[in-house]
């Protein structure tokens, strides 16, 4: 690993000096959690990304906390929730939406229509309230179905594509190694 990448990445004794998480003890000190192997940074990625895809909110404790339980890194879970950040969250959340839309048969997926439906004047503000809230709902249900799917398969991708790559990494090194070795005959 890269040294300043090491320098970033909080060691085992500076999180359980501190404060805030001392009292998680062991479970967070296990070696395993903080080695670079894999599978652990394999899991920890997808993870990170299962859980910065799926919340929006309180993503790094989720994923921390899955990684701890499944013995991942867990400085590859943190880092990777970025995935959905100030720049790429709109975007995620608008696709997922209409993904969503399109599974439930809201939307043709031909021919989408986005257009907000025609309000009646509103009477009062109870009804508003009643109309937003409404309105939410119906965002929820396709948002919901359509970060899920993209959880499942972001996160399965992830995993796979790190193992394969990292596999694929450690035999171009062992072939790179074999021919500097000298021919013993």
């Amino acid at each position: 690993m890269h040294p300043r990448l090491r320098r970033l990445i909080p060691t085992r004794e500076r999180v359980h000096e501190n404060r805030w998480l001392r009292w998680l003890g062991p479970h967070l000190l296990h070696p395993r959690l903080w080695h670079f192997s894999r599978r652990g940074v394999a899991v920890g990625v997808a993870l990170g990304v299962f859980f910065g895809l799926l919340i929006p909110i309180a993503q790094i404790p989720f994923a921390a906390g899955a990684a701890v339980l499944m013995r991942a890194n867990v400085p590859a879970a943190i880092g990777s929730t970025l995935v959905t950040n100030p720049v790429t969250f709109a975007p995620i959340y608008v696709l997922a939406h209409k993904v969503g839309a399109m599974l439930l048969g809201e939307i043709d997926a031909e021919t989408p229509d986005y257009s907000a439906p025609p309000t009646p004047a509103i009477e009062s503000e109870a009804s508003w309230w009643r109309q937003a809230w409404a309105g939410i709902l119906a965002l929820g249900r396709p948002l919901l179905l359509g970060l899920s799917l993209f959880a499942v398969v972001a996160g399965s991708l992830t995993y796979a594509l790190i193992m394969l790559g990292w596999r694929i990494r450690t035999t171009l090194a062992w072939k790179r190694r074999k021919r500097k070795l000298p021919n013993v005959a």
